[in-house]
């Protein structure tokens, strides 16, 4: 971890420095303006007293020195906006080092499902969350696929082209910067929502070929209006043609203001989108699944980036029309129609493709965050992909989610011959997170991530997990019968054929323990005989007898606590066998409970 923290710091301290640089070339603008704005005023006043003279040269160039600083002002204040968002992205590389990462960031949140099989067992989405950790994503699009790969395990072919691609980019410390900096993130990712639903609503009632009448009606007004100025036409001619383009253009105003009133976000989404082409454009890749991405953002025969900026020349050009001084002449020229058609052409034509490019743009982002999460943790390793039917073997796995030094590491095998260990323990002693550390685990190797663990092999497979659920007041159901709802579906998930992996922590303590111990036996030899493998947790240890009734298909652990001058203590580590002892009494005594032996 320190040559990651190393390197954040570093960018930081630059950053930093250049910001500093920055405020101060920003003040001395300010103070440069101002006093060219003084001068050009007393210039001005000395040449009106004068009635001319050599003042008038200096007014000139006064203006003209002004309008230099107003550009070079609005170009620093860019490159400070970037230098901010700079620190912001540097800065939460930091936290998630120093585990301070759930302070800010995207949770995820708005993607909690929960009728998820294990999103919400597992902590997928919100505060403190596995997408709260990784992502860096900038645009909805990007931030809605890598949900999707959490939530999703990927074909086996899928995972192995996002490892090489993660691989790739965790290398690529700048490209991922840049990538992360791009727009600001103001407690969510930028909406390309709206902008995919613009690219594809319904065709505006506005035809191709009026953008070029428009134009040729405009420079018939402007040749009559001049003419006439000069005498060489008679009034009535300008004001004819006026009144001809008037009645065409009042005709087709609801239309043009709709296009005009839609298009300006997008538009500025997708000069963000138009960012990242450029910046992608630049690399040259060796993974297949970034150079096939890098061909679709910026395949010469789709342009994107010439029909971006031809966009936002458009929205220029129509926000130009709101200026006092310039919006006789736009009328004049037809200038809103014109931009209303074309911007309406441009939507038909390059729709789906800018559909294609947001998809590439959100595949990409989703393939850093997973990148910067593996750069930050260059001690996690890619899964090895097994092939159907293997065991789970897991070497030194520890929860994702937790503190590098704080999280303790286990050895564990799941699959053949083993299909169900059963895990006994007192309270707190980390059976369901031991659980937790797994599902995540297989989370990341099945989105494409390297995981929490010195070596893991899995083969495929879909998780089904019962961990966190919960009474529901409004639904009128309690615990144990979403439980049973829940273990339904794991069921009906193994009974269709598909290897599953089965999660279940504290299985039906909701009931009585004789209810408990035939339910539980029931459901667990049925998951095992359709070919599931899986985890169960207990603290009822007449439950362990059915890990030992499947013989070798059963295996019993447990995780154990000892009482040390008055405090429990737990180490967190699997050891072999039924745990012996409970800390219950212990806990009940130590919040002051009047609990005796024997009572």
């Amino acid at each position: 971890m320190t040559a990651p923290l190393e390197r954040y710091r570093a960018e930081l301290a630059r950053v930093r420095a250049s910001l500093t640089l920055l405020d101060r070339r920003v003040g001395f603008v300010v103070a440069a303006r101002l006093a060219v704005f003084l001068a050009v005023l007393g210039l001005a006043g000395l040449v009106i007293a004068q009635r001319g003279g050599p003042g008038l040269v200096g007014v000139g160039a006064g203006v003209v020195a002004f309008g230099g600083l107003v550009v070079w002002h609005e170009r620093l204040i860019r490159r400070r906006a970037a230098a901010e968002r700079s620190i912001g992205y540097l800065d939460r590389g930091v936290a998630r080092l120093e585990d301070r990462w759930m302070n800010g960031g995207d949770d995820g949140a708005r993607f909690a499902d929960a009728n998820h099989l294990y999103a919400a067992d597992l902590e997928l989405f919100g505060p403190g969350s596995l997408f709260h950790l990784l992502s860096t994503t900038r645009t909805e699009t990007g931030a809605t696929r890598l949900a999707a790969w959490l939530a999703t395990p990927a074909p086996p072919a899928e995972i192995g082209s996002r490892q090489e691609a993660v691989s790739e980019l965790a290398g690529r410390f700048e490209l991922r910067h840049d990538l992360g900096v791009v727009a600001p993130a103001a407690g969510k990712a930028l909406d390309s929502a709206a902008l995919r639903h613009w690219l594809g609503a319904e065709p505006e009632p506005i035809a191709d070929w009026v953008a070029p009448a428009a134009l040729g009606i405009g420079m018939v007004n402007a040749a009559t209006i001049a003419g006439a100025l000069a005498g060489l036409l008679p009034s009535a001619v300008a004001v004819g043609a006026l009144a001809v383009a008037g009645a065409i253009g009042l005709r087709l105003r609801p239309t043009v203001v709709r296009i005009l009133a839609a298009v300006d976000r997008p538009a500025r989404e997708l000069r963000v989108i138009a960012t990242l082409l450029e910046r992608v454009a630049a690399e040259s890749f060796s993974a297949e699944r970034l150079a096939g991405l890098q061909r679709e953002l910026v395949a010469a025969d789709r342009s994107p980036l010439a029909a971006i900026a031809s966009l936002e020349r458009l929205v220029n050009l129509a926000d130009a029309r709101r200026n006092q001084l310039f919006l006789p002449v736009a009328s004049v020229l037809m200038l809103g129609t014109q931009v209303g058609a074309r911007v309406e052409a441009w939507r038909r034509r390059h729709g789906s493709d800018a559909a294609r490019w947001l998809d590439a743009v959100g595949d990409l982002e989703a393939l850093a965050s997973l990148a910067g999460h593996a750069f930050d943790h260059p001690g996690d390793v890619f899964p090895t992909l097994a092939e159907p039917g293997s065991p789970i073997v897991a070497t030194g796995l520890a929860h994702v989610l937790l503190p590098t030094d704080r999280a303790v590491r286990n050895d564990l095998a799941v699959g053949d011959p083993v299909r169900l260990v059963m895990v006994s323990g007192s309270n707190m002693s980390g059976k369901s997170t031991l659980l937790k550390a797994i599902g995540t685990n297989l989370v990341l190797a099945f989105a494409g991530a390297p995981v929490r663990a010195l070596a893991l092999s899995t083969p495929p497979l879909a998780i089904g997990a019962s961990l966190v659920l919960r009474d529901s007041l409004l639904e009128g159901r309690s615990r144990f019968y979403a439980e049973v709802l829940r273990l339904r579906e794991i069921a009906g998930l193994a009974g269709r054929g598909q290897p599953v992996l089965f999660l279940l922590d504290e299985l039906l303590s909701g009931t009585n323990s004789h209810d408990r111990a035939i339910g539980a036996k029931g459901l667990l030899l049925g998951l095992v005989d359709r070919g599931a493998i899986g985890l169960v947790t207990t603290h009822d240890l007449a439950l362990t007898a059915i890990a030992e009734e499947l013989g070798p298909r059963g295996l019993n652990v447990h995780l154990e606590d000892r009482l040390i001058e008055g405090r429990l203590r737990f180490d967190y580590r699997l050891k072999p066998g039924v745990v012996t002892r409970s800390n219950a009494l212990e806990l009940m005594r130590a919040v002051g409970l009047p609990v005796e032996d024997g009572v």
